[in-house]
């Protein structure tokens, strides 16, 4: 298996030959016998791209211009005096500048034009050398149809005689190698070519990602653009032994950045895999300060499978250097079960109640008495304060209806500890999982990927759906910074966290506090030394308009002011219920304590946060340095976005630090 990293990487990988077959747009090239083989060009000379050596940039271009036309030449090159070390040099058009005048009877005729086309190369990490400036266009005709052969094709063809066996037929075969990207290699409408060439069997093609055309090209087109344009971003391929391309994995930099805040729960999206769209999409989603969904990773997988499971999570594990999340929220799958529990061993894995309950209808809807069957479900689900509560809810549902054979009840039974809310009361969820029945869930791509969305649509949708997630963001940070919220009762509490949380999620803690009101008869039944036990009752709605009084056991701890409440409002989803603070309440504590106003709900988390990073993470890496300035790098673009004048100052900071680095690059010249 060929695994591809280019995280801090040019985004073209190096194959051993260039036989003309890795791009998507052909053109007839003719070799030394005349004969004409379908080619395709190499893709066009960009700023930022990288190679080993100076002899394969050389090649690199010296192909490119042989497949339009032209030859080459090193027209200009720079040496460090002390070590004579070439750092700089400027690939021209053969036919760039012009000759002296000749003294000679007959001088031959000019030939240059003082072409403009070239490309300058720079080495950069004292290690590779890449593309600081280009210009493709040409001051004179150039075509491939043109029967004629430069000085620097010629260096090439006979290059690639000699590397050739004797026996072989004369053709014009590179064995240089070429930066490309794999994708566009191992793919030829969605399938390598390989085993028809080498008269291999056809592999199983359900295995690996089916492009269809158009596709390949595409994605080629989107890491380009990304890593080109986009100063973190950070992508692996997986290609199995025949070259096939099986798996995809990238995160720009704003989601390696957000990964840095908002860790603690993630959710693995597999929507797309379980509804068996065109599009094998799996997405890595966190909950950002405003309770909004926030990307962290995606990619496409070419099987479900726990082997191909397994790949993807290391991918993106390895992209964020190796940090875990605390908590991983998955659909109900054996294969996602396993290789989460491999790769993530450290991590809480729980499966979504809001998926499982969808599949209610599709799995339960012929049966006789469904309707009075998919309520009992919900309220032993919903409604169960007390393990023992669910325990005897759901055995009369299983009871009362024969339900006892049922395969997908009793599986859920089995692995009820993994998704039913009463056994997860331990587990922060950070807003991540519905705990009430009328909670939903949306996928991050919701509205943008459909059940027949191509490869292509969705890399063409991916920038606008970002942007609008970006934009969502932004407007939240703006209004939750410069407004001041209504403030709806007296109560203290209310006051205090309108301060400190964003508005989205002060409007849910809001309610709680209103709630308070629905909340009576609080009183003591129990004290053990410090920790008292309280219980609050509270008038809810059931079905319709009908209310029942349910009781709520909470704890109190008056040393420390710690406090918990049975309905565990807070684990789930990060902020005081309203049984917890009547009893703040009635014991005359006047604000909520520090310890439960979570720094990540707090409008300028962003600019308080220190990512601290794993243990094991080797910080004198390039790929650490660059990722953790980013991280520190996004509030500052974001803080400075938020008014004139901040723009004005981050902009001058950063003008500043640019002339910086210039002058310790000058003084390395």
């Amino acid at each position: 298996m060929e695994e591809v990293c280019l995280n801090s990487e040019p985004v073209f990988d190096m194959v051993d030959e260039y036989e003309g077959e890795g791009d998507c747009s052909a053109v007839e090239h003719d070799d030394e016998t005349g004969s004409k083989h379908s080619k395709k060009e190499p893709p066009l000379p960009t700023i930022g791209l990288e190679f080993d050596s100076f002899d394969e940039a050389y090649d690199y271009y010296n192909i490119y211009a042989k497949e339009q036309g032209f030859g080459i030449r090193v027209s200009n090159s720079w040496f460090r005096t002390k070590k004579k070390e070439r750092y700089r040099a400027k690939l021209s058009c053969s036919s760039a500048g012009f000759k002296k005048k000749s003294e000679a009877n007959n001088p031959r005729p000019e030939t240059r034009t003082g072409c403009p086309a070239m490309v300058v190369i720079r080495l950069v990490d004292s290690k590779r050398w890449r593309i600081v400036e280009v210009e493709l266009e040409h001051n004179h005709q150039v075509s491939p149809q043109i029967k004629r052969f430069y000085k620097s094709h010629k260096k090439m063809i006979l290059a690639a005689r000699k590397a050739r066996p004797p026996a072989e037929p004369v053709t014009e075969i590179h064995t240089i190698k070429l930066y490309r990207t794999a994708a566009m290699d191992a793919v030829s409408n969605g399938f390598s070519n390989v085993s028809e060439r080498e008269g291999i069997h056809q592999p199983d093609h359900s295995k690996h990602l089916e492009l269809k055309e158009g596709d390949a090209y595409a994605v080629y087109n989107f890491f380009c653009r990304m890593k080109l344009t986009n100063p973190n971003f950070f992508y692996l391929m997986d290609f199995d032994d025949d070259s096939w391309l099986k798996n995809v994995f990238w995160a720009d930099a704003r989601s390696r950045a957000a990964y840095g805040y908002f860790s603690d729960t993630v959710a693995i999206d597999t929507t797309c895999l379980t509804s068996k769209y065109e599009l094998p999409l799996i997405s890595f989603v966190g909950v950002n300060h405003h309770g909004q969904s926030v990307l962290l990773g995606c990619g496409f997988l070419g099987h479900k499978s726990v082997e191909y499971f397994v790949w993807i999570f290391r991918a993106w594990l390895k992209c964020m250097l190796g940090h875990q999340p605390q908590v991983i929220v998955t659909d109900q799958c054996k294969p996602l079960q396993i290789a989460v529990s491999e790769v993530f061993p450290k991590a809480r894995h729980c499966f979504c109640l809001w998926y499982i309950m969808q599949r209610v209808p599709e799995k339960l809807g012929g049966l006789r008495g469904f309707e009075e069957i998919k309520r009992q479900l919900n309220k032993a689900v919903y409604n169960s304060l007390k393990i023992i509560e669910f325990e005897t809810s759901w055995t009369e549902m299983i009871k009362k209806h024969g339900l006892g054979d049922n395969k997908w009840l009793q599986t859920l039974y089995e692995e009820r500890k993994q998704w039913v809310p009463v056994y997860l009361k331990d587990t922060f969820f950070s807003g991540m999982i519905p705990i009430r029945e009328n909670e939903s869930l949306n996928a991050f791509f919701d509205g943008y990927v459909h059940k027949h969305t191509s490869f292509k649509e969705f890399v063409d949708k991916y920038d606008l759906a970002l942007y609008r997630k970006h934009l969502k963001e932004a407007t939240a940070d703006v209004q939750s910074k410069n407004s001041s919220f209504e403030l709806k009762t007296r109560c203290n509490f209310e006051v205090q966290l309108s301060k400190a949380y964003t508005k989205e999620i002060f409007d849910k803690f809001q309610s709680e506090v209103e709630g308070m009101y629905s909340c009576f008869n609080t009183r003591q039944v129990t004290a053990n030394g410090p920790i008292v036990t309280y219980i609050v009752k509270e008038r809810v709605e059931i079905e319709g308009n009908e209310k029942e009084v349910r009781s709520y056991e909470v704890l109190f701890e008056t040393n420390q002011v710690d406090i918990r409440c049975i309905c565990s409002l807070f684990n789930y989803k990060g902020y005081l219920c309203r049984h917890a603070l009547n009893v703040l309440n009635y014991n005359g504590v006047e604000e909520v304590p520090s310890r439960y106003i979570l720094r990540r709900w707090c409008k300028d988390f962003k600019f308080q946060h220190v990512d601290r990073g794993s243990t094991d993470i080797d910080v004198y890496s390039p790929v650490y340095r660059q990722s953790h300035f980013h991280n520190y790098a996004v509030p500052i673009v974001e803080g400075g976005a938020q008014s004139e004048e901040q723009y004005k100052i981050a902009l001058h900071e950063l003008q500043e630090l640019l002339n910086k680095f210039n002058l310790v690059d000058d003084s390395l010249v």
